[in-house]
């Protein structure tokens, strides 16, 4: 049967997906690992608090088997290439978050990192964004910190509230 909807079986292995495969494998096997190692409460009935990790890393590990399967046959539909900008535009705010969240606090440092992911959604206006991002993460600093007694690092301008 040939048509558009047959595939093409000459397709190549998906080695993003094998190596996701490999991934979904490995933790697989750490959840196992460290269900078999933990002691105290969890090894006190052989259905209890170990049962729920061992089902999950046996399910992982199916499904590292079948990815595994469906990519060394190339049955993975094509993807479309990747735009790498805006990828690094958030990467880098997700990076200066995490550098500046103890310094400066978390609202100016989240503002940070809402500025850049807008930018990597195409609003170029770092004047804008910023501000609008650091008011909604201060929002979100005083839910936590006042409302629900959760500690997030403060910085200057949340130690005004």
């Amino acid at each position: 049967m040939s048509g558009s909807g047959s595939r093409n079986t000459q397709r190549r292995p998906d080695r993003a997906a094998l190596g996701i495969a490999a991934a979904l494998a490995a933790v697989a096997v750490i959840i196992a690992w460290s269900t078999l190692q933990a002691g105290g409460v969890a090894s006190y009935s052989p259905v209890g608090p170990k049962t729920f990790p061992y089902i999950i890393a046996g399910g992982l590990f199916i499904l590292s088997i079948l990815t595994a399967v469906e990519a060394a046959r190339g049955h993975f539909p094509q993807r479309e290439t990747q735009d790498f900008p805006p990828m690094l535009w958030v990467l880098a705010g997700l990076v200066a978050q995490m550098l500046t969240m103890k310094t400066i606090g978390f609202s100016l440092s989240t503002g940070l990192l809402f500025a850049a992911t807008a930018r990597a959604f195409g609003k170029r206006e770092f004047w804008k964004t910023f501000p609008v991002g650091v008011v909604f993460a201060l929002l979100v600093w005083l839910m936590f910190a006042k409302g629900l007694q959760l500690t997030l690092p403060a910085g200057l301008l949340e130690r005004l509230f």
